[in-house]
């Protein structure tokens, strides 16, 4: 059945006769709720990916010729991030457009990840933001997309640049006897992203990840949603806790092989 929420709800339900001559309905839920995505957001995605791919190819090609006759050095890095990240939307319009399409795995450094997001929000964010970081050098080496993973963290701290954040601390940890999605993880991967912002509105807490859902009027309410899509596609999870001032959100990455597999299905 569906929620007044427009969620999904799986349960049995039970018809007995009642002492008062009428029929008594017993609802059992069996799992927790599902999100319903509608099919017209979907719709909506594809229309918007197929538009912005002309437009990007122009930007990726006027990014090469700017490389090929600019000699300094910071012009040029600028010019190649420009090209990667239009490689990396080229490839998430291409997703949006043909989807069910399964994570291209590889072996990818974390700390790599979460330094090129770094680079990329001190590009677009104002001067003053502070971007910290705290790795563990020890952290081994993960499988997964880099792209997505990517597309994830930017997500994450953009979220928190959103929420007026003053400083953003990117921190990397190895957790023992992680708990994803209900299940123990005998070693995950976390990275936390935490911010000094205005935390999360007490509205939203129950339906952050959800489609749609926005605390800004001028928000999609995509990020997040995607960001814990891309978590579940490598059998992880992102969880949070906020308060006015310190907001955490979490990644847990499994490095399981065999938990990842049971968490895609």
């Amino acid at each position: 059945m569906t929620t007044g929420s427009g969620r999904m709800l799986q349960a049995d339900i039970i018809a007995s006769p009642s002492s008062h001559a009428g029929i008594l309905l017993e609802i059992h839920r069996l799992a927790p709720e599902i999100p319903v995505a509608p099919s017209r957001l979907s719709e909506s995605l594809r229309g918007l990916a197929h538009e912005v791919k002309n437009p990007l190819a122009g930007v990726r090609g006027a990014a090469q010729l700017l490389m090929r006759r600019v000699a300094e050095p910071d012009l040029q890095r600028l010019a190649a991030l420009i090209i990667a990240e239009a490689d990396r939307l080229g490839a998430l319009t291409d997703r949006l457009l043909h989807p069910g399409g399964k994570p291209h795995l590889s072996a990818v450094n974390l700390h790599e990840i979460a330094e090129r997001a770094r680079a990329l929000i001190a590009a677009e964010a104002a001067p003053d933001l502070k971007l910290d970081r705290d790795y563990d050098p020890s952290l081994p080496i993960f499988r997964g997309d880099a792209d997505r993973l990517l597309q994830l963290l930017l997500n994450l701290i953009r979220n928190a640049v959103q929420a007026k954040a003053k400083s953003i601390l990117l921190r990397t940890r190895a957790e023992h006897a992680a708990v994803i999605e209900g299940q123990p993880v005998r070693l995950a991967l976390r990275i936390d992203v935490i911010d000094d912002g205005t935390g999360v509105p007490e509205a939203l807490r129950d339906t952050l990840f959800l489609p749609l859902v926005s605390g800004r009027a001028a928000g999609t309410g995509l990020g997040l949603a995607l960001a814990q899509e891309i978590a579940h596609e490598h059998g992880g999870q992102i969880g949070y806790n906020s308060r006015t001032g310190h907001t955490a959100f979490s990644l847990l990455l499994p490095l399981d092989r065999a938990s990842v597999e049971q968490a895609r299905g």
